[in-house]
């Protein structure tokens, strides 16, 4: 008989629960396409008695999930606990310590420690392999590995937050404001214990620092990933981008300049023709680009208990029929050190200002624009009731670094009712 892979998995929340019930439910299958059974053999999570709607009772329980990595009947650790450190560090080195191969969720443990726990496993002929770390159920993290291995990869996007894309179709849909639909969506359950993971772009940050790195053979350098969430945003400019024929989206765009990696994270303008300006709900999008392939687009269910299960049983299968591919592609030691970029590669800009109503004040800001080299393609003042004046301005291609010393300027000319919003407008 054909020997099994016997999993252990640490953490039973929506995921670790999603793959229980694969495992349990698909067995013919999964032995079918793999030759090998697939089993689980021990389990660990904060409360052995809660009720998860799965029956746990033919597998082991340890309490410490560094115990359930160290078991001698565990084949693979299957780490889905989550956070940057604690137990989830604690265990995945405790994993390839003990010889063996990781699969895991963890966007944050490998944004903070990927390098490191990447030379670690192969150093020790051991994988890790996190394809539910990165969108959901999109096998982004397999495409670049293999089947886009033979392109130089030229840019990577995405929308990889659901629940930001969410608050912003929301708002656009239902002509709700950012505060309210931010607290229905954390009503609903879909924002992390700490919002800002979420809205802040962070989490959606960590999955482009990875994707980076295996898109451009470097190392991970969240650190250097500019984050930019979508709390100023408000319903004027969902609705000031749908009339200029955009969807504003949390947009990840990273790509290698001459001067260094480009990562950043931040709202952006795409058109609303586009596939990425057509996503709606919580569904994420990767747009990669490469110079044989020109444009792949994948598209799928960023979260929940069966997509993301479904990508951590792929890693599962993998591992089961013996592919074994490095962490991030090719050898942690060969990784480049990430030279970092500022993002700066020239676009159009949307840029959203109130001014105080006063003669002049209009020229002043468009004065302050020519002095810095830019040049204004639309322009558009709202009627107002009010002692501020609502201005819009959509300039043509311009460097970041020259709107930031513009917008510093424009505070000095003492017109400003409030600071400007500037939005870049991504080409799809």
């Amino acid at each position: 008989m054909t020997t099994p892979l016997r999993l252990g998995i640490a953490g039973l929340g929506t995921v670790g629960t999603g793959v229980v019930k694969i495992v349990r439910q698909k067995s013919n299958l999964l032995a079918a396409r793999t030759g090998r059974p697939v089993v689980i053999t021990a389990v660990s999570a904060r409360s052995r008695t809660k009720d998860r709607g799965v029956n746990l009772s033919d597998y082991a329980w340890e309490d410490d999930p560094v115990k359930l990595a160290q078991r001698d009947d565990v084949d693979v650790f299957v780490e889905l606990m989550g956070g940057e450190n604690g137990p989830a560090k604690a265990a995945t080195e405790a994993a390839i310590a003990a010889g063996k191969d990781v699969v895991t969720a963890n966007k944050a443990l490998l944004a903070h420690h990927g390098q490191a726990l990447a030379e670690q496993a192969e150093a020790a002929g051991r994988v890790i392999r996190f394809e539910a770390a990165v969108a959901g159920g999109i096998p982004i993290i397999k495409a670049l590995t293999e089947g886009l291995a033979a392109n130089d990869i030229t840019r990577v996007m995405g929308v990889m937050n659901g629940t930001c894309n969410y608050i912003l179709t929301r708002m656009q849909d239902a002509g709700l404001p950012y505060e309210t639909v931010f607290e229905e969506a954390n009503q609903l359950g879909y924002l992390e214990a700490d919002p800002t993971l979420d809205v802040g772009g962070i989490d959606a940050g960590h999955k482009l620092s990875l994707l980076a790195a295996i898109a451009f053979g470097t190392q991970v350098d969240f650190d250097n990933v500019e984050l930019e969430g979508i709390e100023r945003l408000s319903i004027e400019d969902i609705n000031q981008a749908a009339d200029l024929g955009y969807k504003i989206k949390l947009l990840g765009v990273a790509q290698m300049t001459g001067r260094g990696l480009e990562q950043r994270m931040s709202p952006c303008l795409v058109p609303e023709d586009s596939p990425l300006g057509q996503l709606k709900g919580g569904t994420n999008m990767v747009v990669v680009e490469g110079d044989a392939v020109e444009q792949v687009v994948l598209r799928g269910p960023g979260a929940g208990e069966g997509p993301t299960a479904s990508a951590v049983m792929g890693d599962v299968c993998d591992i089961a029929r013996g592919l074994r591919i490095s962490t991030f592609g090719q050898p942690a030691k060969g990784l480049a050190d990430a030279k970092s970029a500022q993002s700066n590669s020239p676009a159009p800009y949307y840029l959203r200002m109130a001014l105080l109503d006063r003669p002049g004040a209009l020229a002043k800001i468009a004065a302050v624009l020519g002095e810095f080299g830019i040049s204004i393609d639309r322009m558009r003042q709202t009627q107002h009731d009010s002692a501020e004046a609502p201005v819009l301005i959509v300039t043509h291609k311009i460097q970041r670094s020259a709107l930031d010393e513009a917008v510093l300027a424009m505070h000095k000319t003492g017109v400003l009712a409030s600071d400007p919003v500037a939005l870049r407008i991504e080409t799809v």
